[in-house]
Parts: C-alpha cells; structure tokens; sequence
C-alpha cells in the first residue's frame, strides 16, 4: 500500500488556468492549461508545455467567476502523451484573497 504523503487533500477539478515561468515580467514559457484536481496547497496541472522540476511559475487559475493568482514551484512533470504534459504544483505565495476563494471553492466539495 503507497502511502499519502501530501498534507491536504486533493479535490478534483478541471478549471481553466493561464501558466509562466519564471514569475515576473519576462517570463521563458507561457501557457494555458487545465487543473486535474486542486488543494489549498498545490495542483495538478494538464498543459501541452513541459516546464521543468524545480522552476518557479505563476499561475492565474479559473475558479467560476473568479480569478486566483498563485505563485509556486513545479514539483514533477512528466508525458502522458505525444501532446500532453502533467505537472504537479506547490503552492508557495498567494494573496489573502486568492487563499480565501481557493478555500470558499474548496469548501463547496466538502460539503
């Protein structure tokens, strides 16, 4: 049996979400992509850009009429496909009002 290792749980989610890195005004890759599932302190993001471990990116993420703006880490990345790309990301700074939406969004799958 594997072990969880992550602190919050996972909700899945397919949100639409606009990528860079680095975060800041010239950022090396751009993208768009989709989460696969979301916690108050990471994502698994589905895009078409690979982007690799250890490199910080920004991420303004869709959540209904809402926009949320998260900086972060990316943790892995690995090819699904030909096309496909899969990216798992560590939350490290988000506004008090990004954290809140975040949390009212989340809050919705718990109840």
């Amino acid at each position: 049996m594997i072990q969880e290792r992550r602190h919050h749980f996972r909700y899945g989610a397919l949100n639409l979400l606009h990528f860079s890195t680095p975060p800041g005004d010239q950022p090396v890759a751009r993208g768009m992509g989709r989460t696969l599932n979301v916690s108050l302190a990471g994502l698994t993001l589905e895009t078409h850009i690979p982007v690799d471990p250890g490199e910080s990116i920004a991420v303004t993420l869709e959540l209904g009429e809402d926009l949320v703006v998260i900086e972060g880490q990316v943790i892995h990345c690995g090819q699904v496909s030909e096309e496909v790309w899969i990216m798992g990301i560590r939350f490290e700074a988000m506004p008090e009002t990004s954290r809140q939406v975040l949390q009212h969004y989340i809050a919705a799958f718990q109840s």
